[in-house]
């Protein structure tokens, strides 16, 4: 185990399990740092899945729908060059990408970026700069993001390493997605927030048909768990990021997830507070053992080399 971390920005510019590309890691050298290309690479070999028939045309099969379970980058990479051997920085045509989603794109910029020792972390939370076909007005649609920080602002800065040129036609984006607007894109913590104070109604937030004050409470556990560097797959659960529509939540987990929602949108300054309240409840951490809820069915998953107590 390695010694306590104890800035955020000496934290979030090493690798975790989930990002740690392991025996691959050759492949990340000489890839950019900057953001712009390093979106470029990344969507030069992963594709969001859902946007793999109405933009290319393309029928999944069965073995390209299973890489949407890679959870680590180390895999992911290796699926990668299994496809195509080529450097990493070589686009590959759409059928020859990894069939993945947002929190992939994300996770994979992320592990670019802690490469080249860049602050760096994944979000889940809310977008709302989709405008394409299946968009509903005023909705906002689950989505991942990388976060980095940018030192000559000192600030974090949100981008969004899905949208490309064809995603963006398709989608009628218009923000920067190199550094997205807060109001655009809201941290499932602020969600939280809005709905607890009744300034936005928990209907608004989710994907197709699953919404409500339970979707953004498990976004908002999972994305503790993301800034302590444990960024599972969407539909992972655990604790508190396991509840389902017709659940009820006690006062005193309610409690609990006003101040995880504080913390995950805090300053860099709760860095501490915010570590230890995830380490040191078990309705937060990450178990060694998960259920996901697979497109077949609920698997129960048994996370990589002791990841959930891993403290780096």
């Amino acid at each position: 185990m390695s010694k306590s971390i104890t800035s955020p920005l000496d934290y979030y510019a090493h690798q975790g399990q989930i990002t740690n590309p392991e025996q691959y890691a050759e492949l990340l050298e000489g890839l950019p740092s900057e953001i712009s290309t390093v979106c470029q690479v990344v969507q030069g070999l992963l594709m969001h899945f859902g946007f793999a028939q109405p933009l290319y045309g393309l029928e999944l099969s069965e073995e390209k729908k299973e890489e949407r379970e890679l959870r680590y980058v180390s895999k992911m990479l290796a699926r990668i060059q299994e496809l195509d051997e080529r450097p990493l920085s070589v686009p590959r045509p759409p059928e020859k990408r990894l069939m993945g989603n947002c929190r992939d794109l994300a996770v994979l910029s992320c592990a670019i970026l802690r490469h080249h020792a860049t602050p760096a972390r994944v979000r889940r939370g809310f977008a709302t700069y989709f405008h394409g076909p299946s968009a509903r007005p005023g909705f906002y649609a689950d989505h991942w993001l990388c976060e980095y920080w940018k030192a000559d602002e000192q600030r974090w800065v949100l981008f969004d390493s899905e949208v490309g040129k064809d995603d963006r036609e398709y989608c009628e984006v218009t923000i920067d997605t190199y550094d997205v607007p807060r109001d655009q894109f809201l941290i499932a913590g602020q969600a939280w927030q809005l709905c607890r104070a009744g300034q936005a109604d928990p209907k608004n937030f989710g994907f197709k048909d699953e919404y409500g004050e339970w979707f953004i409470q498990d976004s908002l556990v999972q994305d503790l768990a993301a800034l302590n560097k444990i960024e599972l797959l969407c539909w992972d659960g655990w604790g508190l990021a396991d509840r389902e529509p017709e659940d009820n939540v006690s006062a005193e987990d309610t409690a609990l997830l006003d101040r995880v929602a504080a913390l995950t949108v805090a300053d860099n300054s709760a860095f501490l507070d915010m570590q230890s309240l995830y380490r040191n409840d078990i309705r937060l951490r990450v178990p060694d053992v998960i259920r996901s809820y697979t497109r077949t069915g609920v698997r129960k998953v048994t996370l990589n080399e002791g990841l959930a107590s891993l403290h780096i």
